[in-house]
């Protein structure tokens, strides 16, 4: 199947700035460990129907409809609600701005009380090995989500049920990532071994590598068999339409992504596209920084990936450059027009040309009427992709052309230093068997959790 690729823009709403910070936090509050390589687990088409011993023509007695069952389960005892579903699905549409159809709606419901399924097995089978999250750790953790928003716990519990969601919601994921990720410490890790040997081999293909390409690949793995390859392309489809309209790609990796980097958002970390399947590699080197590709077929489903970034292995890279910034920025007034607009900018370019240095910034600043914000060791790489060109090209002096919008306002960036970025070093042998100990950690999670799932027993009302 052929990637179709679109453009990804990394900046959003406030709300869904709100809810990254959200999904991204509670991710890094739980202290397992989380892979880099990309899932690959599953067997071709052929090969999964000799295993099943299935015949050439199907034919199906009856409908089987997801949508029939109402969004409640019984999973090992423990009851699932609607109210459950409703919950972890307002968090979702919030993150997305609130554009989901009704359609998308039932669609994410069903994924979403999967989700809750799973998430139920994962605490239950930390509780079976005497696993508990302290309550007072949940708060902790919830506390200070709570404070990537700048907000008490009280008022972010207000905030939550603005959404049609409940904190309730949000401190049930921290305890199952918490309680999941200090089972894989106790029953996986310590009897995953990587041999000197292993890590040397490593450092030699690094160093072999040097100066070839290499992505931040994020990537949403979607299992599938033949009878459900098409409706699972269609939910692919589906959630690549609302990333492109601003959702977070982080919040629906942590959602419904079946990889074990899905707690991280996604996020494969750095890889090169040899160490990628090659359905992935091959559209990882035909896309651009901040674009997003998809549906991809992989052995067991399909995957969307996202190029988060992208470098030269063991090379200096410019964007690596620590930046000292001077920000003039200036308003446009309630009811301003697109045209107002443009002819305010032009005018306040104008006037920007004429600052010789930094040292004038704040003197032109007063006179315009313009803000002036100092920003000291800004990474170029951290910056939107449309303003790191530009930088890259700047001289000590020299200031950006303006940008913004008639809501936000338009502002320019003056550069004040430079730091050069320094030749990047390879990961010790330390870094290097961390990784490879993690990739092995999260294979052995995945058929964990599958087992756990074929033995479950789940009641759907």
């Amino acid at each position: 199947m052929q990637p179709v690729v679109f453009p990804f823009s990394r900046l959003g709403s406030t709300a869904t700035k709100g809810l990254r910070t959200l999904f991204l936090s509670s991710a890094l509050l739980a202290t397992g460990v989380h892979g880099v390589a990309a899932q690959t687990v599953g067997d071709d088409d052929a090969v999964a129907s000799q295993q099943l011993n299935l015949p050439k023509d199907v034919t199906i007695f009856g409908k089987s409809d997801p949508n029939v069952r109402k969004a409640t389960a019984i999973v090992n005892g423990r009851i699932i609600t609607g109210t459950d579903v409703d919950q972890r699905l307002a968090l979702i549409i919030t993150a997305n701005g609130g554009k989901v159809s009704d359609e998308e709606k039932e669609r994410l419901r069903v994924q979403v009380l999967r989700n809750l399924i799973d998430e139920t097995l994962q605490i239950q089978e930390a509780a079976a090995n005497d696993i508990k999250v302290d309550k007072a750790e949940i708060e902790q953790s919830y506390e200070r989500v709570a404070a990537n928003f700048r907000q008490s716990p009280a008022q972010f519990d207000q905030y939550l049920r603005q959404q049609g969601s409940a904190s309730a919601s949000i401190k049930r994921q921290i305890e199952g990532e918490l309680a999941w990720s200090r089972l894989l410490r106790r029953n996986i890790q310590p009897f995953v071994n990587v041999s000197e040997d292993e890590v040397k081999s490593v450092v030699d293909r690094m160093n072999a590598a040097k100066g070839s390409d290499e992505y931040r690949i994020g990537e949403i793995y979607l299992s599938a068999t033949p009878e459900n390859q098409q409706q699972i392309v269609a939910n692919a489809r589906n959630i690549i339409e609302q990333i492109k309209q601003g959702g977070s790609f982080a919040a629906y990796a942590r959602q419904f992504s079946e990889a074990s980097t899905a707690a991280v958002g996604g996020d494969l970390g750095w890889v090169r596209p040899a160490q990628l399947p090659d359905e992935l590699a091959q559209a990882a080197n035909e896309m651009q920084v901040g674009q997003i590709a998809g549906p991809i077929s992989v052995p067991g489903g399909v995957s969307v990936i996202y190029v988060m970034d992208k470098r030269k292995v063991l090379t200096a890279d410019p964007r690596d450059a620590l930046l000292s910034l001077k920000q003039l920025s200036v308003s446009f007034p309630a009811g301003t027009t697109k045209e107002q607009a443009s002819t305010r900018a032009a005018a306040f370019a104008a006037q920007v040309k004429t600052i010789k240095g930094c040292g004038q910034a704040n003197e032109l600043g007063g006179k315009i009427g313009a803000d002036v914000v100092d920003n000291d060791n800004v990474k170029l790489r951290d910056l939107p992709p449309q303003l790191q060109d530009i930088l890259l090209n700047l001289q000590v002096g020299e200031a950006t052309p303006p940008f913004g919008s008639i809501a936000d306002g338009v502002r320019v960036l003056v550069v004040c230093g430079r730091d050069e970025a320094s030749s990047a070093a390879a990961p010790n042998a330390e870094q290097i068997m961390a990784q490879l100990e993690e990739e092995r950690v999260n294979k052995r999670a995945r058929i964990y959790l599958r087992d756990l799932r074929r033995d479950a027993v789940i009641d759907y009302n």
